[in-house]
């Protein structure tokens, strides 16, 4: 009789990891079909070169790990039983972080080939992992390569652009259809004060430039809203990260309120805050431990955007990943089961 002994807490429930992650796979299908409409083939493709690498990778590191040359039909069953769709969840956000450039196809590929060899298979799989592997590989791109830095805008025409070719007869031409030809994103232009896309623009995600996954917010909530239905994600965590960091934006301009919506919506910070953040494993393990996380990854977007004049919620979150450990350390996570025990009057004399 062999004796498994898992990780805590131990627990009997029917819901498992591979259970948890169809519910994550099933909440990013509104934001991926979003950026395939937006995007065209160019963003179904790179979903597909990032899910595929993702998955093969961890495939190929199982078979050689359990030197599938001994014994090949153990080994594929092994695979298939133990397969718990935490590659396809991270080649799926990987690419939902990458703009859709046809002629940096090798992106999702390379990105995903890092992200699941080395930030979550040479740690041990499923639950090692120190950092989140698609912030990580998406951040191992963002280094490496300057298609990094181009983003396309959505192949929709702004509604800004739409409202006042009705009312004028006219294009507004050079000013807003230039700038979202550039490659520049619209948090960029609101930090440099030259914001040309309104806030209904980018909720809807209509002429935003950006990565696949980041634009349209509509669809991202779509998924916020099945993960909390589902009790993935406590409600309350993304919604901390996307306000704090709105309110200390505002902070940063002289409090003018009217940086809030354009600082939460541009971006990829509901993104980040939805579906990054809140993993298990790179988060902390106490209630109080995960609100100041998250508080502080508000705070630390907002700073560090305001500084840098570039998005910066993936290295955030990858700097608070590495901090996790500490703030555990500091805060305790009360056992599993634990009462509190009540004070007798006996007691008190």
């Amino acid at each position: 009789m062999n004796l498994v002994v898992s990780s805590a807490p131990h627990i009997r429930s029917p819901r498992t990891t591979k259970h948890i992650m169809l519910d994550v796979l099933i909440a990013l299908l509104p934001a991926t079909a979003a950026g395939i409409v937006f995007f065209g083939w160019a963003a179904a493709v790179t979903v597909l070169l990032s899910v595929f690498s993702a998955a093969l990778t961890e495939f190929v590191w199982y078979i050689v790990e359990h030197k599938i040359w001994r014994n090949g039909k153990e080994t594929l069953r092994g695979f298939v039983k133990g397969f718990d769709f935490t590659s396809l969840v991270t080649g799926l956000l990987l690419a939902l972080c990458l703009p859709a450039s046809p002629d940096a196809l090798y992106m999702p590929v390379l990105g995903a080939i890092f992200a699941v060899a080395v930030v979550k298979m040479l740690f041990g799989g499923t639950g090692k992992n120190i950092v989140n592997p698609a912030i990580t590989g998406r951040i191992f791109l963002f280094i490496s390569f300057t298609a990094m830095t181009v983003y396309p805008a959505a192949n929709f025409m702004p509604l800004l652009d739409y409202n006042l070719s009705l009312t004028t007869g006219a294009s507004t031409g050079a000013g807003v259809s230039d700038a979202l030809s550039t490659g520049a994103t619209q948090l960029g232009n609101l930090l440099n004060g030259n914001a040309l896309l309104s806030n209904l623009d980018l909720f809807l995600g209509t002429g935003v430039a950006g990565c696949i996954g980041e634009t349209c917010k509509l669809a991202l909530l779509v998924g916020y809203l099945y993960l909390c239905v589902r009790g993935v994600i406590k409600w309350y965590l993304p919604v901390l990260y996307i306000g704090m960091t709105g309110l200390f934006a505002v902070a940063l301009e002289g409090f003018d309120f009217g940086y809030f919506l354009p600082s939460i919506l541009s971006g990829g910070l509901f993104l980040g805050a939805i579906f990054m953040a809140t993993d298990y494993v790179t988060s902390p393990k106490s209630k109080l431990g995960n609100i100041i996380y998250f508080i502080a990854l508000g705070l630390l977007t907002a700073g560090l955007r305001k500084a840098t004049g570039i998005e910066v919620v993936s290295f955030c979150i990858l700097l608070m990943n590495f901090l996790v450990f500490l703030i555990d350390l500091a805060i305790k996570p009360r056992p599993f089961g634990y009462v509190r025990r009540k004070k007798t009057k006996e007691a008190n004399k």
